[in-house]
C-alpha cells in the first residue's frame, strides 16, 4: 500500500508531501532512561503532529509494564526480545518472530525506521525482509568493528538500509571507512533540543557544585572524575561533586568515592526524570562529560549548554562536535585525572571565563542544534528513504 499524499501549497508553489505509517524500532522505550529513548519519546510525538503514524517496536525492559501501550500519539508494542535470545530459547524466538511478523502486516509499514543494531536486529531482518518496506537506519551508537562482515547483524542491517543517518560526523567517518559503498547514502543529522522554559540562575560560586549526569557504567568514566575531583576538593574545600544517574558501577563509584576521603563531598542523587535535567543543570556550577568510549554525539553537554553550564569533556567521539574547546567548555584527553582536575580548576578559579563559555555554549546550541531543525531534516530523511526504497523496489 503506497503512503498517503497530501498536496498543499506554499508561497503559491505546489508541494507534495507523503504522510507515512512507520514501524520505529529501538531497543528500549520510556520508561527507560537513556539518551535515545529520551530523544525517540520527544521526536516521535513530533512526527506524529507532522502527519506520520507512528508504532514502536521496542523491547521490554522490566517486569510489570505492558505489552501495548499508547503515549503522546505513538503505538508502543513491547517484546521480550533479549531474554529469549540470552536463554537461547529456540521456541520464544519463534514465536516472537511470528508475533513481530504479524505486528508488521498489520501496520503495513511506508517505512522502517531501525534505531538499533543490538541483538533484537535479528527480528527487524525478518520483519522487514518479508514486508518490502524500505529501511532508514539512524546509528546513535559507535560503529560496531564487525560491521564491515557480511555474516553478523550488524552488517546485514546496515547493507539492507535505504539510508543510514549518523547523529555526529566522527559515527558516519567510522561508517564510511568500514563501508565505504555507503558514503552515498548516509548523511549527518545531530540531536535538536529546545531550550528549556526554566531560565538559568547564575552559576553558584562559593560552594561550587560540578555536575556528572549520565548512566553509571564503566564507559561513561566517572570513576575518572572522582579521582580528578579528589585534587580540586584540596584546592577548593566546599566544591561538591554530584552524580546523577543509575548503573552497574554506583557501587563501585560509592567505595571509591570513600576510598579517596570524599563521602562527605561526593553526592548520589540517583536517577532524574527528563523533566527534572534543567532544574539539576540550573543548580550547577559546570558538568563534566568524563567518557572514555566514543561518545557518538553528547546529549549531556547539549543539555548543560542549553542552561549555559560550560562543559569540561573528553576527546572521544561526536562529543568534540558539541564542545568547543575554548569556546563553550574545555576538552581534555580521556582517563586522565590530572587534566580533568586541571580543567575542572580553570574554570571554578575563573568564574568570568566560565560565564562567558556558558554563554556562548548556549547561543550556540541554539544556533547549531534546534529542535525545529532536528524534526525537520528527519521529515526529510523519511522523504528520501521512502523514495530510494521505491527506487530500489
Amino acid at each position: 500500500m503506497n503512503a498517503r499524499t497530501l498536496y498543499h501549497s506554499e508561497a503559491g508553489l505546489g508541494i507534495t508531501r507523503h504522510f507515512m505509517r512507520v514501524l520505529y524500532w529501538t531497543d528500549w522505550y520510556l520508561p527507560s532512561i537513556g539518551g535515545v529513548e529520551v530523544f525517540s519519546a520527544r521526536l516521535l510525538p513530533a512526527l506524529v503532529r507532522h502527519g506520520h503514524q507512528i508504532t514502536v517496536v521496542a523491547g521490554h525492559h522490566r517486569t510489570g509494564l505492558p505489552d501495548v501501550t499508547a503515549r503522546d500519539g505513538v503505538d508502543v508494542h513491547r517484546f521480550w526480545f533479549h531474554l529469549a535470545l540470552a536463554a537461547n530459547d529456540v521456541d520464544r524466538i519463534s514465536e516472537l518472530l511470528a508475533a513481530v511478523a504479524a505486528l508488521t502486516r498489520r501496520v503495513a509499514p511506508d517505512l522502517i525506521h531501525l534505531n538499533t543494531l543490538g541483538p533484537s536486529v535479528l527480528f527487524h531482518l525478518e520483519s522487514s525482509r518479508r514486508s518490502g518496506a524500505p529501511v532508514l537506519l539512524t546509528m546513535h551508537s559507535p560503529v560496531p568493528d564487525d560491521a564491515a562482515r557480511t555474516d553478523t547483524l550488524c552488517g546485514r542491517a546496515l547493507r539492507s538500509a535505504s539510508w543510514v543517518n549518523c547523529n555526529s560526523h566522527a559515527v558516519r567517518r567510522d561508517l564510511c571507512r568500514l563501508l565505504p559503498e555507503l558514503a552515498d547514502r548516509s548523511s549527518v543529522t545531530y540531536y535538536g533540543m529546545d531550550p528549556p522554559a526554566l531560565a538559568p540562575a547564575p552559576r553558584p560560586r562559593a560552594a561550587p557544585r560540578i555536575l556528572g549526569f549520565g548512566r553509571l557504567v564503566t564507559d561513561k568514566g566517572f570513576d575518572v572524575a572522582v579521582r580528578a575531583f579528589a585534587t580540586v576538593v584540596r584546592r577548593l574545600p566546599s566544591a561538591r561533586l554530584v552524580l546523577a544517574g543509575e548503573g552497574a558501577a554506583r557501587p563501585e563509584l560509592e567505595r571509591l568515592a570513600s576510598a579517596l576521603g570524599l563521602a562527605e563531598s561526593v553526592e548520589f542523587v540517583g536517577a532524574v526524570a527528563p523533566e527534572d535535567v534543567p532544574a539539576l543543570l540550573d543548580r550547577a556550577s559546570l558538568v563534566v562529560v568524563p567518557s572514555r568510549w566514543d561518545e557518538p554525539f553528547g546529549l549531556v553537554a547539549l543539555e548543560a549548554a542549553l542552561m549555559a553550564r560550560p562543559v569540561v569533556a573528553t576527546r572521544v567521539g561526536g562529543l568534540v562536535e558539541v564542545v568547543e574547546n575554548g569556546t563553550t567548555g574545555v576538552v581534555v584527553d580521556p582517563d586522565d585525572p590530572d587534566a580533568l582536575a586541571g580543567a575542572m580548576l580553570v574554570l571554578l578559579e575563573d568564574p568570568a571565563t566560565a560565564d562567558r563559555l556558558g554563554r556562548a555554549a548556549r547561543a550556540r546550541a541554539e544556533a547549531r542544534f534546534g529542535w525545529d531543525r532536528c524534526v525537520a531534516e528527519y521529515a526529510g530523511l523519511y522523504e528520501r528513504s521512502r523514495n530510494i526504497g521505491g527506487q530500489n523496489a
